[in-house]
């Protein structure tokens, strides 16, 4: 009865053993993990982080000024598709287009700032 008990025991110990071993390994990689992103973060230059964005008149208007923006832009390039099968026709159109978006914004919103 006591060579069982003694047995059991050590079973049980083993199993204990293994387990903090294994809860070691997993804190040891933890601790390691973040101390590689410590020191990737490190390098970063520090910027607050903003976790809302703004909800003022002037942020929606600008929100929704950029949205049309990016309508329009997407609108542009899928005609140029359609019209132009020539891959250089293509690209020259989202030349272009990238090239007058930042003089549109600033002419049509009046972005002088």
């Amino acid at each position: 009865m006591s060579r069982e008990r003694a047995r059991r025991r050590a079973e049980r110990e083993a199993e204990q053993a293994r387990q903090a071993a294994r809860v070691a390994e997993r804190e040891a990689k933890l601790v390691r993990r973040r101390q590689r992103v410590g020191r990737v973060t490190a390098l970063l230059p520090g910027r607050p982080v903003r976790i809302a964005s703004q909800g003022g008149i002037i942020a929606r208007r600008r929100r929704a000024q950029n949205g049309g923006v990016a309508v329009l832009f997407m609108i542009v390039q899928v005609i140029a598709w359609l019209l132009w099968s020539s891959w250089s026709a293509r690209f020259g159109v989202f030349v272009l287009s990238l090239l007058f978006v930042p003089l549109i914004v600033t002419l049509v919103f009046d972005r002088r700032s």
